[in-house]
């Protein structure tokens, strides 16, 4: 069974350059491929494995009220400039993270001088029955990745 969607896009910039605008969270609603996040709750960059930044997210479901929620992501890939990642997933009252179980990652890979090959990697091969009770996966598709790509490629270059 395929729990995985990755899509590849080459863009005219250094990986250095892709990594930053990755790396910044106000940069997210214009990179989304899907549409769902808002705003960064956390605007600062991400500058380590571990970090936490959440998003206000909104997405037509009747499991959320009024179709906005929030969710809570904790880096778990931080590889200047190589790849950076993070696991989403829902903060509890306790204060603490519950990881839903899938990631997103993006490796950045050199292309000649000043290119970059940027693969975006949706992974939900970890996410546990009662989630997959309620969210149905894949959440995004592989049209999603690529919008994003593209959005990214726009965003850097610009």
């Amino acid at each position: 069974m395929i729990e995985q969607l990755t899509a590849t896009l080459t863009i005219d910039a250094p990986a250095d350059a892709v990594f930053r605008v990755l790396a910044d969270p106000t940069t997210h609603p214009v990179i989304d491929g899907t549409g769902w996040v808002v705003k960064p709750v956390d605007p600062d960059p991400l500058t380590a494995d571990g970090q936490l930044f959440r998003m206000d997210m909104y997405f037509d479901n009747p499991e959320f009220e009024d179709g906005n929620y929030r969710i809570a992501n904790r880096v778990n890939v931080f590889d200047v400039p190589q790849a950076i990642g993070w696991l989403p997933g829902q903060e509890g009252a306790d204060g603490e993270v519950h990881a839903g179980g899938w990631s997103w990652r993006y490796d950045l890979v050199p292309v000649g001088t000043g290119r970059t090959a940027v693969t975006l990697t949706y992974d939900w091969s970890h996410v546990p029955g009662d989630v997959r009770a309620m969210i149905s996966f894949p959440a995004a598709d592989s049209a999603h990745l690529n919008n994003s790509l593209q959005h990214l490629a726009r965003l850097v270059t610009s």
